[in-house]
């Protein structure tokens, strides 16, 4: 087995932690702790270290029986003195006792000097074969931080028990031998006793692997490696200091007792979990520091407030000096100190008030939108902040709306306008209450009471002006019966001087008249109709009609105002409807008369509807609900047009007629609707023919009768005639157009006129040219028929060889006019 002994020995330079106050004599022994420690022991050495928790957790009293010894809190034993300890063992007791629940235990502590051992050489010859390797058990060893030597330190000592038949040589390696931090230990490889050749700094390095070698002369290695465990136990080297360095807070204002403020925190680097890294926070100094508002609590470092006086108006920054000190906030403890900033955040606990109890202005009648005074306030809350910015209202004395007040952005001040003119003849003084607010609403003060609305008195006086004449009221309503001739009066409008109360010396003149119904006189305002009044009129809205109308003094002042003629309804319309109607047969069998009557509701429907008794053998008329009926079929009708005779009467009896034109057709809308030809060709059948239409009928046709007979006679009689013209002279002068220009026009040089002789199919005839050259004088004018001429002699009559001519001039005076005039005569008369 591997022994190893139990502390090195270092040495510290500390204070002593407790004094010996009283020996406990009676209480319950926990456990004996044994120690292997160096026979000669300087002051301030670290023993040991035991668990005092496994024995009594959190005791309130740890005392040694032996003043050479004091104990800290976590369980190092340290020496208060130098001590040199012979052979045999030393003893003493440690006492613990919590003092709330009255129990006592004791610990002894057995220290014992080490032993130097002689070790002998194995010989080569001894078998080994039979010896089977073991495992070492080492015991735990810890190293001091920043030792203060002398160095090289001794650490600890490992054996083999092969060294008790062999010898045996040792060495070790790991951290801080042949790897980072290089050279740090060493080891005497005869007698295994391992040493430290300077200080070591926890921080940087915490603990140490090293694993232990034991060989023989020949390299035979009698046990596996030995794992050797340093730690390095912790020394309070490091002061703790504040995370932040500049630590801002803010808190409201009037905020109750243990509001909290903030947190402040601590880091240390010493070993977590040890009085070196247990902190404790204080304030040490309030700034200003009357009366203390603050207070921290020492483990958390929470800062609550304890006070409800915080009053930013008075005081809007505090500063606290800060100490943190580690080893459980003792005296010996180390620690640092730093400065926090609590600012206070500002609350809407002052009301804004008036600098003045009292205002007075003045102002001209008649003015608008100009300001007449500003009012300023005070406020102890922040500026700029809707707790300072004024909101400024109105209480009294502006029921009618003259004044508006609103808030200065720049200044924060109230600015009173005048809106509406003011009448300086109806009052001429104006006393208002006004008040003001904050944008954000009221808090509670530091007093505890709730601010409230602060208010001013202002007095307006009005100034009296010379005014023009007043439109009083703006629109007047005048009355008129629907229908009114031209050249009647109305009463007009009238305007009054506010400062003589009369309308003397006002002229009136129109402005607005759109269909310029009337005229204005202009010394009285009366008007005068031009026009008869119709009610009806697109221009008339809700059976109204508007005149403007400006009145004005001798020196151009003037004012508007607006005449409203409500005509009343006069029943002058009579019921009108749509006389095209379409029956779709595979829809209904019916159409629906819908009139409307122009009149008012009072002289409109509900209508009465009558069919004409030529009408009732095909129709019927089935009245509805007063405003429409339904005009239907008596049996299916033919697909055809039919004219239908109804009279449509309101509800006093003033009616029209119409002759509905009614379309029954095979459809199922009315856009559908296609008649075929012969519904077409038949259509309105009950067309009457006039007389007048008859008897132009009955004349063209004896006229064409007369005039196929007249070319009859002709054709038999003349068989053996020569043409007189050529085939191709004819068709240069016979031309069919097809066009709706107008054409040239046929003059008589145009025209192949015969010269004046005896025989007419004499060849040797001049005959004019299309140019109008050689013409003889002309004597008529032939019309050429198959071939054949025929004309007639200027006297008007007819030879026995000269059956069928005609004067061109002869014939056309007494065709043309009569044929123009029947015709015109038949069509109008068709047409009605």
């Amino acid at each position: 087995m591997a022994v190893a002994s139990a502390a090195p020995g270092s040495t510290f330079s500390k204070q002593l932690l407790f004094s010996l106050l009283v020996l406990v004599l009676f209480c319950d022994a926990c456990r004996k702790i044994s120690l292997r420690v160096p026979s000669h022991l300087k002051a301030e050495t670290p023993v040991g270290k035991v668990n005092l928790e496994e024995c009594l957790k959190s005791p309130s009293t740890i005392l040694s029986s032996d003043p050479a010894f004091r104990i800290l809190e976590d369980g190092t034993i340290y020496t208060t003195r130098d001590l040199l300890l012979s052979s045999e063992q030393k003893r003493f007791s440690i006492f613990l006792s919590d003092s709330q629940s009255l129990l006592q235990k004791e610990i002894e502590i057995v220290l014992s000097a080490k032993e130097t051992k002689v070790f002998r050489k194995r010989h080569t010859e001894d078998t080994v074969h039979n010896r089977s390797k073991r495992r070492w058990a080492p015991i735990p060893c810890s190293l001091m931080e920043n030792s203060l030597g002398p160095f090289p330190e001794h650490v600890q000592q490992i054996q083999s028990d092969a060294a008790q038949n062999y010898t045996i040589f040792y060495s070790i390696g790991g951290p801080g031998v042949d790897k980072e931090p290089f050279n740090l230990f060493y080891i005497e490889k005869d007698t295994g006793d391992i040493y430290c050749t300077r200080s070591i700094d926890r921080e940087q390095y915490d603990q140490f692997l090293v694993y232990g070698y034991a060989t023989t002369a020949d390299g035979y290695a009698p046990d596996y490696p030995l794992p050797l465990l340093f730690k390095v136990e912790d020394d309070n080297d490091n002061a703790p200091y504040f995370e932040t360095k500049l630590t801002v807070f803010s808190v409201p204002e009037n905020c109750r007792i243990g509001t909290s403020v903030g947190q402040v925190t601590a880091i240390d680097h010493d070993e977590p979990g040890t009085l070196h890294t247990r902190l404790k926070y204080k304030i040490l100094q309030q700034i200003p520091d009357h009366p203390r508002h603050f207070s921290i609590h020492p483990d958390t470092g929470v800062i609550t407030t304890t006070s409800p006086l915080l009053d930013r108006e008075k005081c809007d920054t505090y500063k606290l000096v800060m100490e943190v000190r580690d080893m459980g906030g003792q005296p010996f403890g180390l620690f640092t100190t730093g400065t926090i900033t609590i600012s206070l955040e500002d609350e809407n606990d002052n009301s804004p008030y008036f600098t003045q109890t009292s205002y007075t202005t003045e102002v001209e009648e008649n003015r608008i939108d100009v300001e007449i005074l500003r009012m300023k306030v005070q406020d102890q809350d922040l500026p700029n902040t809707p707790h300072s910015k004024a909101v400024y209202t109105i209480l009294q004395g502006n029921e009618n709306g003259y004044f508006k007040i609103t808030t200065d952005p720049n200044t924060n001040e109230g600015v009173l306008c005048v809106v509406k003119p003011l009448n300086y003849e109806v009052n001429s003084q104006v006393i208002l209450q006004i008040g003001v607010l904050n944008e954000a609403q009221f808090s509670k003060a530091a007093n505890g009471q709730t601010p409230t609305m602060c208010t001013t008195t202002v007095t307006v006086k009005i100034r009296d002006s010379d005014e023009g004449p007043e439109c009083q009221p703006p629109v007047k309503v005048i009355q008129s019966k629907d229908g009114l001739p031209a050249g009647q009066e109305l009463l007009g409008y009238k305007a009054m001087d506010p400062e003589t109360s009369s309308s003397e010396g006002i002229r009136y003149q129109k402005v607005g008249d759109e269909d310029n119904w009337f005229e204005i006189n202009e010394s009285t305002g009366v008007l005068k109709t031009l026009k008869v009044l119709d009610r009806e009129s697109k221009f008339v809205k809700n059976n109204q009609y508007n005149i403007s109308v400006v009145a004005m003094d001798a020196i151009g002042r003037s004012c508007t105002g607006t005449l409203v003629v409500l005509l009343e309804d006069f029943n002058d319309h009579a019921p009108q409807i749509d006389r095209d109607l379409t029956i779709c047969q595979q829809d209904k069998d019916y159409a629906i008369l819908e009139p409307v009557d122009l009149d008012g509701p009072d002289n409109g429907p509900p209508f009465q509807f009558l069919l004409d008794n030529s009408a009732s053998k095909l129709w019927t008329l089935e009245p509805q609900d007063g405003k429409r009926a339904f005009l239907r079929q008596r049996h299916n009708l033919n697909y055809n047009y039919y004219s239908v005779p109804v009279q449509i009467k309101d509800r006093h009896g003033f009616s029209a007629k119409h002759v509905l034109s009614v379309r029954v057709c095979d459809c199922t809308v009315p856009s559908e609707c296609r008649m075929s030809y012969k519904e077409e060709r038949d259509a309105k059948p009950n067309v009457v023919l006039g007389k007048w239409a008859i008897l132009s009928m009955v004349l063209g046709s004896a006229l064409l009768l007369c005039i196929l007979f007249t070319c009859f006679c002709v054709t038999t009689t003349k068989r053996t005639v020569k043409k007189c013209f050529p085939d191709d002279v004819a068709q240069q002068n016979l031309i069919v157009s097809n066009t709706e220009g107008p054409g040239e026009e046929v003059t008589e040089a145009n025209i192949r006129l015969p010269t004046q002789t005896s025989n007419i199919c004499d060849t040797s005839t001049s005959v004019g040219t299309l140019g109008g050259q050689g013409i003889k004088t002309q004597q008529s004018f032939e019309m050429v028929k198959g071939g054949y001429t025929l004309e007639s002699n200027k006297g008007g009559v007819l030879g026995a060889g000269d059956a069928g001519r005609y004067t061109y001039t002869d014939w056309q005076s007494f065709t043309q006019p009569r044929l123009g005039e029947e015709s015109i005569r038949g069509h109008t008369l068709i047409k009605n």
